[in-house]
């Protein structure tokens, strides 16, 4: 069985990626939960990452850092999961959303934390509205293009809606706009049990973390 290094539930956004994939579609694994910016964190993550960041995939004695290539690796060991879409367009298509909200939207994800316990409405986003504005567009262009047959943006859950589920939850914590399509979308992917399961934990957390920097030590 796997073993999926974590950070706390209720900021680590790229452990929930990596999680939430693996969650949905059935992968077993065990999950270790590292306190961010803990001296027990940097201990364990020397011994198997020279990143340093979580998520950390362990099969057995080999480690896979970073979420995408966590994503990827349990793509390939499970095909029968079909983690991506299976035509080739819609699996091209997934892939690239994924990459774009791996390198991208740096000013949602900064002014933005995700913090799954707070109720944050009526803050200034500020330069944030750009991103937001693009990805509640992706959302509605994918659902339109592929997204037949399912809630999700391919039909059915894919890694595409793992790495865009940490901002439908920060669209939730700062009360961003939202109707239609997007609406559906985003309660589609907060009624996923995988998902309730990961809120549920996050809100039992009681570990503090920083709030100065809840990005640092995760990928």
């Amino acid at each position: 069985m796997y073993t999926l290094l974590i950070g706390n539930k209720n900021y680590s956004s790229w452990s929930l990626r990596a999680w939430l994939a693996l969650r949905a579609a059935g992968v077993p694994f065990r999950e270790q939960k590292l306190g961010l910016f803990t001296d027990a964190f940097e201990q364990r993550l020397g011994g198997v990452t020279p990143a340093g960041l979580v998520p950390v995939l362990l099969d057995g004695d080999f480690a896979i850092w970073d979420s995408l290539a966590i994503c990827e690796y349990a793509a390939e060991r499970h095909p029968e999961l079909h983690l991506w879409p299976a035509p080739v367009r819609a699996r091209a298509r997934a892939r690239a959303l994924a990459a774009q909200m791996h390198s991208g939207f740096a000013d949602l994800r900064r002014l933005l934390p995700m913090n799954i316990e707070a109720s944050l409405p009526g803050i200034d986003i500020g330069p944030a509205q750009q991103d937001i504005s693009r990805v509640q567009a992706i959302w509605q262009d994918t659902l339109a293009e592929f997204g037949q047959g399912g809630p999700f943006l391919f039909g059915r859950f894919s890694i595409a809606d793992a790495f865009y589920a940490p901002v439908v939850s920060r669209f939730t914590t700062y009360g961003v706009s939202a109707a239609g399509p997007v609406r559906d979308y985003m309660d589609a992917v907060q009624a996923l049990p995988a998902m309730r399961e990961w809120t549920r934990d996050a809100l039992a957390e009681a570990t503090f973390v920083p709030e100065d920097e809840p990005y640092r030590s995760q990928r």
